[in-house]
């Protein structure tokens, strides 16, 4: 990838992101129930203790060895024993259907329902995750196959809405007010659903 990223607001962490695919994906992977940076910048903890980030090398670490890092403090991740075994699960998936190559699974993608199906197939990646990921890719990286902007839905949209989106640190803080307000918009919703 040719494209430096700016997501983490740490150099070293983005530069992980921006020279190693699969360490975009694991990012993506590990954003969940975690601040955002923070979850991006798991790769590159990853790359550090483990000296790897590469899918081979991942998939066929001992996985008690693999958790260990992935557990010690800072961890990689609040629920660091369950993501070490989805990291591991991950790159299982691109060593054995893209021969360790992640890239692949967007720049070989033929339209934008097929870019989210492939990235939806993963272990870890639900329909909402893999439309931003996919808005990710489409917006940072350039990967814009046919019917991409009907794919990715409004996460391909102009704003502040994910981490596709992200590119300062002035963005990063746009984007969290908008998930903070999402979040306060459907705890309303729900309680006002609840009380008719």
């Amino acid at each position: 990838m040719a494209v430096t990223l700016h997501i983490t607001g740490e150099p070293e962490s983005d530069a992980v992101l921006s020279e190693y695919p699969f360490a975009l994906l694991a990012g993506m992977l590990l954003d969940q129930q975690f601040p955002m940076e923070r979850a991006f910048a798991g790769p590159w903890k990853v790359l550090d203790r483990f000296g790897s980030i590469d899918p081979h090398d991942i998939a066929a670490a001992d996985p008690a060895r693999f958790e260990e890092l992935c557990t010690t403090p800072p961890a990689v991740h609040r629920y660091g024993k369950a993501m070490a075994a989805r990291l591991q699960a991950l790159a299982r998936i691109v060593v054995d259907e893209y021969d360790g190559d992640a890239e692949r699974i967007w720049t070989e993608a033929t339209t934008g329902a097929d870019l989210v199906k492939r990235i939806e197939a993963l272990p870890g990646f639900g329909a909402q995750k893999a439309k931003i990921f996919a808005a990710l890719v489409g917006k940072q990286l350039g990967v814009k196959p046919r019917g991409w902007s009907t794919a990715v839905g409004d996460y391909g949209k102009a704003g502040y809405r994910s981490v596709a989106d992200v590119v300062d640190g002035d963005s990063l803080q746009k984007v969290r007010t908008h998930k903070k307000e999402m979040k306060a918009a459907a705890k309303k919703a729900a309680e006002q659903k609840a009380g008719a």
